[in-house]
Formats: structure tokens, sequence, C-alpha cells
């Protein structure tokens, strides 16, 4: 794997290629790899992204891991940092660290049926995960997406979507909490799509990525299906700062998520994951 630099915490300068616009908020920036050097990643892992004079955030890649340059990172804006980066433009250049972190586990699913589930920007660390599944379709079962956001104009990836909807050998399914005049698709949590999914829960594997309190129902969904613990993985979300597991900012329980996350099996958080304000 390539990573960027030499110093893990050094970021090295990467020149915006396009900004393209996902909803209201949310936009994907793709960066072109700082000074034509390789670069690859896991699905899952992140970057630290940084905008030079107002600070840096941890934003999961959301590229195609088989096509990892230009580099993809989903943000929405939520703060100064974030709303910085939806306001770049082609030529702008930024600091980048990485990539860091623990991956979804794609080779160890092979040979069984995968379902994922995602809610808002959840589906961004999700998406290398399941461009690498379709890339290597004939190793894997029978594969279903289901995704939640509040509302039609909040739902990301809308081209991905339509192009997943109409394969043959793939599910998707679509819910929102608020639609609006001429929306056709599913109202409703994104939990709720569980268990209609067509898998096999005893033989497959789940990854979730969302909000935690909707990560919570879909593990309690999971487990009642009989979905075996070790087999659903979560991508857990904190405040990371130095991204190697020396500022502890990211601190969840026993763990770093910088350094041991942001992906773990169930079992490995469970106790935490019943804990608020961990």
């Amino acid at each position: 794997m390539h990573t960027l630099g030499r110093d893990a915490m050094v970021p090295v300068p990467a020149v915006v290629r396009r900004v393209r616009r996902q909803t209201r908020d949310t936009c994907t920036v793709d960066l072109d790899s700082p000074r034509g050097q390789g670069f690859s990643f896991r699905p899952g892992q992140f970057n630290m992204v940084y905008v030079f004079g107002i600070g840096e955030v941890p934003i999961s890649i959301s590229g195609n891991p088989q096509r990892p340059v230009p580099i993809s990172h989903t943000v929405r804006a939520v703060g100064a940092i974030t709303t910085a980066i939806r306001g770049l433009r082609r030529g702008d250049v930024v600091g980048l660290r990485g990539p860091f972190g623990s991956s979804w586990p794609v080779e160890a699913a092979e040979g069984m049926d995968v379902l994922i589930v995602a809610g808002g920007v959840g589906l961004a660390p999700l998406r290398p995960a399941m461009l690498h599944v379709l890339a290597n379709r004939e190793r894997y079962g029978r594969v279903a997406l289901l995704y939640g956001a509040r509302t039609p104009h909040d739902l990301l990836f809308r081209r991905d979507l339509e192009r997943w909807r109409g394969r043959f050998d793939l599910h998707v399914a679509v819910t929102v909490d608020a639609p609006v005049l001429g929306w056709n698709g599913g109202v409703g949590v994104v939990t709720a799509l569980i268990q209609s999914a067509p898998v096999d829960f005893a033989e497959c594997v789940a990854w979730v990525c969302g909000p935690e309190v909707m990560m919570r129902f879909a593990v309690a969904e999971l487990l009642r299906l009989r979905v075996a613990a070790e087999r659903i993985t979560l991508s857990m979300e904190r405040n990371m700062k130095c991204a190697v597991g020396l500022c502890g900012h990211c601190q969840y329980g026993p763990y770093l998520l910088c350094r041991e996350g942001p992906v773990f099996r169930y079992p490995d958080v469970q106790r935490w994951l019943t804990i608020k304000e961990v």
C-alpha cells in the first residue's frame, strides 16, 4: 500500500482536480496524487485533510480502490474546516496525510452473501467496499445494499445508486425519513429494510455505517435475524486529531479509533456501543 509522504505527521500538498456537489451540504473532492506519487488504500480507511490556515479533519476515502487516483473524499459541511473544503475550487491546494485506519474485511467475506447497511453520509466509507465487491463480483454470493437518508435531497452518489439498481446481480433498496413531492421510493428508517433483504442471514456478512443510534438498531435487527455477531462490522466515528494514536482524542473505551479503528467487528465494540457518551 502506498502512503503519502515519509512522515505520517507531515501533510503533503495535493491539488484539487474537481469538486462535485452531492447534496445541498455535501460534496466530493477529487485530489491529484501528491507530486504524482503512487497512492493506494483499503476500503474503509481515511485520510487527514488539512486546509491551510484553518485546520485538519479526518475524512474517509470514498473513491474506487481499484482506481485510487484521484483521491476522493466525500464531505458534509458541518464546521469551519469542512465548510472550507466544500468551498475549494480546481487548482486549490490542501495538505494530505494517510491513509490511516482499519478496513472492511472484503477478502474474509469472499464466498458469502454481503449485506451493506448505510445511513446518511455513512455511505461514503462503504462505497469503496461496494466497488471492490462489484469489481470482484464472482467471489461473492448475493449482495444487497440498504441505504437511508433524511430526505431525497440528501441522497449521496445518485448516479451510483441508479447504476447499481439496474444490475441483475445486486439488490438495492433506498428509503428516506421525509419524502417530498414526486418521491416514489421507500419511506421509513433503513433498519426496517433489513428483514426483507434477499440474503441468507445465517451465512452473510453485514457491514454497517451511519449515525450511532442507527447502527445500534441495525445490529439488534441483524442479531434477531441470526446474523452471527462476529460477521457484523461497524465503522465508528469520533473526533480524530493526530491519526496515529498519540493524542487520545478519539478514545472509545479501550480503543483509539484512529489506530485500532474506525472499522471494528461488532463483538469488539459491543460493550461500548450500548453506553451513551462513551
